[in-house]
């Protein structure tokens, strides 16, 4: 090989490897510290990647609880193997640099981008470029560990405030967890209950905020099998919505702003995952657990019934409140269909 062309390629080597670490770097910080939405295409890669395996193994589970398990442990892998490969593309952008710098050959650049990386100290290069692209490397390792063990307390304080008002939906709407029942533990005198009301529209606007400044978090299961920050959003929009469509009580401002926050969130982390992140999810449910996510008109007459044996105000005609239920509910329905496909949720009982 000529000098002339070796020249030319260790330049080009450098330009992609300063290239490969800017972009590495601009996605942790795009990742963990830009308080915004916004999709990398990298860690989507690792996420991508790390769900393929796990919905191999969980496509090979009988039944709910083994998915629930496996699926479980998807998005703390995830979150592992991110660092892992932005560590790696940093590695390989660096021994392009050293290779560009003079260094004898890749692998001699390999091993000092290794070294750099990981603070271990047992190769050097003489030479200033060198040695100032060393201690870079060195800071820059540093610097996405830091990233993102910083980042843990606030992703599980999250979490944490996340599964709290979860787990009292599901003791307010009985076992098992319904709208109805949740409806019914209001109780008859609905004027006093905006302070509920309010604490779900906070949470819900925590969802809309977390879920998609911090999309892995979404994919935290809860501590119990059978429940679901989706199945919770469900059941207290669906209790908003049988509240405007099918009780005879005075209309709620409170209810209606918490139905409206709730039908954002949902439909912003629906757009995220679909549009900007542009997941497909895998459909790992069987047929029965995904026919309890769509309510029919035999689901509202049992519903119906439930609020009728609960001594609940009803409206007169049946008919017109399956009607307006039906209509309200198409203002999330699809994201809620996208995202039990997407986070295999427990079925949804009515």
């Amino acid at each position: 090989m000529s000098t002339t062309v070796e020249y030319g390629l260790r330049l080009l080597a450098g330009a992609a490897g300063i290239w490969l670490v800017i972009t590495t770097v601009s996605g942790a910080i795009r990742s963990f510290v830009l308080p915004r939405s916004e999709s990398v295409r990298l860690n989507m890669f690792v996420f991508g990647g790390v769900r393929a395996l796990f919905d191999f193994a969980a496509r090979r589970a009988t039944t709910y609880a083994r998915r629930d398990r496996i699926l479980a442990h998807y998005a703390p892998v995830a979150l592992v193997a991110l660092p892992i490969g932005w560590l790696a593309l940093v590695g390989v952008g660096y021994s392009a640099i050293y290779w560009a710098l003079g260094v004898e050959d890749f692998t001699k650049s390999y091993e000092l981008s290794g070294s750099s990386l990981l603070t271990l100290g047992t190769t050097s290069e003489s030479g200033l470029a060198v040695n100032v692209f060393s201690y870079s490397e060195a800071t820059i390792g540093l610097l996405l560990l830091t990233l993102l063990i910083s980042y843990l307390p606030t992703l599980y304080q999250a979490f944490s405030r996340r599964e709290i008002v979860v787990a009292q939906v599901e003791l307010r709407a009985g076992i098992p967890a319904t709208a109805a029942g949740l409806l019914a533990w209001l109780g008859p005198d609905f004027s006093r209950d905006d302070a509920q009301w309010l604490d779900w529209e906070k949470w819900l606007v925590e969802i809309d905020e977390s879920h998609t400044s911090l999309p892995v978090l979404a994919f935290f299961r809860s501590p119990q099998g059978g429940r679901s920050w989706v199945m919770a959003a469900g059941l207290i929009l669906d209790a908003a919505n049988l509240h405007f469509s099918a009780l005879d009580a005075a209309p709620s401002r409170q209810v209606e702003t918490t139905f409206k926050a709730g039908v954002l969130a949902l439909n912003r982390v629906y757009r995220f995952f679909d549009h900007t992140a542009e997941t497909e999810p895998a459909e790992l449910r069987p047929p029965e657990e995904q026919a309890a996510d769509a309510p029919g008109r035999q689901d509202f007459a049992a519903t119906w019934r439930a609020l009728r044996a609960a001594g609940l105000p009803l409206r007169p005609s049946e008919e017109d409140a399956w009607q307006h239920y039906a209509d309200r509910r198409r203002r999330y329905a699809p994201a809620l269909a996208f995202l039990n496909e997407l986070l295999m949720t427990p079925p949804l009982e009515r």
